[in-house]
């Protein structure tokens, strides 16, 4: 009692005389003492009132102030002592207890639990324990009080093994949590009755998927862990969960299952809502092996090359892990619409980003770095993404650089730019629609206003009586023909043709003449006669058309006669030349003639526009120019 008296005080000096075994000791506060069978413990002075208080009165070791030990390298012979050691009080506040690097027999190992059993510890952690001698039975009852038990890097150092009860023991302990990771053991036993286990981790053994099949005293189960473990088919190691009603979260990653779409279906415990397959032979059908209820699911490192069409629809499932596969476009969310995480990183994915875009619309988290990027049009949809708010990208921008095409590998996709126009066929069309009809309404702007058209029309006729004087340069003209044009027109219309027809055709050098009946015809002979004479003795026509036209019978007879010409001798020695506009409705019956010449001949029109005066002349002296008999050749002006 003195010395529990000056532990409290801030400056104290205890010092224990005691015999105690070679062991290492640790407490709370980081000090590590070792001791010697046979030698003085002192005390030290700087020691605060946590300090663990060793009192040997009554052959009982009792620690005040610290909650957890650890021991290592305790001798085999003194695991007796060990097991006093153990033996604490009720005002002992230690909970956690590791033994490390020490040998047991099972006897010492079965003889340690019931201790422990007996203590206030809760969590025992053995590391690298080494059972030498295997000389007791089973051990199936331990105090409530010890909740954990893990075991890690055990050995065996005896010929003699009973594996029936070592798993007996192990596995029908009443605690809570129970670890035990590489030791070898090839075996679960379903416990015998009701468990309390809520958490079992068995890594890096040799366990196969032939274990607890039909258990049901595992009810209470909510976290299993069979990582590193040689199980393969994965339809049992969902059939093993199947009476699991409390597990909600499975790891079965590194080992070697695979799925078969065969007859056996897949029976998952049905609140497993975080599952763990990572690092396995699993392909694409892996989909159709999941639970229903599934909420987060890990297939890193794996080999799936995409999400089948037909699979059941995971509604729960918010994170999905498939990088390190076989992926060659972006997965879809048809089949998981509530997915928020996603991660597909280092896969081969290069392009397919449609069905991500439009089935994944609560994605909140995005890895897909490290892939070989095609970069393209639709990669624009991923670049745009990252400048959402709602979405984070994971390693944005250094992660995601372009593969193809070869011009473009190593840029980063932020550094990738492409227009709109390029991608969208639609917009595209729709920007050439728009750019063809402002063109066309710019150039038919500056038709009307320039009268472009009349231009182009009056050029065309121009070729083509180019064209057909070459064509008919070597054309042998009768002796009689002594004009080149007989012109008809109304009284109406003759001042036109006296101050402007007339003059700009003959104008003074008098390469061109003209039959005029005022000045032509010959005296004594009927008008009839002068008609068809001129008409005979002129290589062409000319018919001035008015309104005044159609109502002289004179005009009648000459276009007849000359009609009648065209049709016997010179299918081009019709000029109609439109000095006014004639409706259809006020030309006689009788004009047949004249309805079917203006409908099938193209015809000369008298411009208002005296810009396009010097135009028509060009074109009608260019129609009248030949070689009359007994004259030097016509020279275009």
């Amino acid at each position: 009692m003195a010395g529990r008296k000056m532990s409290a005080t801030n400056n104290f000096l205890s010092i224990c005389i005691f015999v105690i075994t070679s062991w290492n000791f640790t407490h709370s506060s980081g000090l590590i003492a070792n001791y010697s069978k046979g030698f003085l413990f002192t005390v030290p002075k700087h020691l605060s009132t946590q300090t663990t208080v060793l009192d040997l009165s009554n052959n009982n070791l009792r620690f005040n102030g610290t909650e957890s030990l650890e021991l290592s390298k305790i001798p085999l012979e003194q695991m007796g002592d060990l097991r006093t050691f153990l033996t604490l009080n009720e005002t002992s506040t230690l909970l956690n207890l590791t033994i490390i690097n020490t040998k047991f027999t099972w006897k010492d190992l079965i003889d340690s639990f019931k201790a422990v059993g007996e203590s206030t510890i809760s969590h025992l952690t053995i590391l690298y324990p080494t059972i030498t001698e295997f000389n007791a039975g089973s051990f199936k009852n331990v105090d409530p009080s010890l909740k954990s038990l893990t075991i890690k890097y055990g050995q065996l150092d005896t010929a003699k093994f009973d594996q029936n009860i070592v798993y007996s023991t192990l596995f029908n302990l009443n605690i809570d949590s129970l670890t035990i990771s590489d030791t070898g053991i090839l075996y679960i036993y379903c416990p015998e009755a009701d468990s309390r286990f809520k958490y079992l981790s068995f890594k890096n053994n040799t366990l196969t998927d032939t274990m607890l099949k039909g258990c049901k005293n595992l009810t209470s189960l909510q976290t299993f862990i069979l990582q590193k473990n040689r199980l393969e088919d994965l339809t049992q190691v969902s059939l093993m969960t199947t009476n699991m009603t409390a597990l909600n979260y499975m790891d079965v990653s590194k080992n070697y299952l695979y799925y078969k779409d065969s007859e056996n279906k897949c029976n998952w415990g049905e609140h497993i809502i975080k599952l763990n397959l990572s690092s396995n032979k699993l392909t694409d059908s892996v989909f159709r092996c999941l639970p229903n209820n599934i909420q987060m699911l890990d297939l890193q490192s794996n080999q799936i090359s995409a999400v089948p069409k037909e699979i059941i629809d995971l509604t729960a499932l918010k994170e999905l892990n498939l990088a390190s596969n076989r992926l060659n476009a972006f997965p879809g969310c048809r089949h998981f619409r509530n997915l928020q995480v996603l991660n597909v990183e280092t896969n081969f994915v290069l392009d397919q980003f449609s069905e991500f875009f439009q089935t994944c619309q609560n994605i909140r988290r995005l890895k897909g770095g490290h892939n070989p990027f095609g970069c393209h049009c639709e990669l624009r949809q991923l670049i745009h993404l990252q400048k959402q708010e709602s979405v984070a990208l994971d390693g944005w921008p250094d992660a995601y650089m372009c593969e193809y095409p070869s011009d473009l590998r190593g840029t980063l996709l932020r550094d990738f730019h492409i227009s709109e126009l390029e991608c969208n066929v639609a917009l595209l069309i729709t920007v050439i629609l728009a750019v063809g009809l402002f063109v066309i309404a710019v150039v038919a702007f500056f038709c009307v206003r320039f009268d472009v058209p009349w231009y182009l029309k009056m050029i065309c006729r121009w070729s083509q009586v180019k064209h057909r004087l070459w064509k008919n340069k070597s054309e042998e003209i009768p002796e009689s023909i002594q004009y080149h044009a007989f012109v008809s027109y109304s009284e109406h219309d003759a001042n036109w043709v006296k101050s402007e027809l007339i003059p700009n055709l003959e104008k003074e050098d008098g390469s061109l003449k003209i039959c005029q009946h005022e000045r032509n015809f010959i005296a004594g002979k009927s008008i009839v006669e002068n008609i068809i004479d001129c008409i005979e003795k002129s290589y062409r026509s000319i018919f001035v058309l008015s309104p005044n036209f159609v109502q002289s019978e004179w005009c009648h007879y000459e276009l007849y006669f000359a009609h009648h010409k065209l049709f016997s001798e010179n299918a081009n020695g019709l000029i109609l030349i439109l000095l006014e506009s004639i409706p259809a409705y006020i030309i006689p019956a009788r004009y047949y003639k004249l309805k079917a010449l203006m409908s099938k001949r193209t015809y000369l029109e008298w411009p208002k526009d005296k810009r396009k005066h010097a135009f028509f002349w060009i074109n009608l002296r260019a129609a009248l120019q030949i070689k009359l008999p007994n004259s030097e050749e016509i020279e275009e002006p």
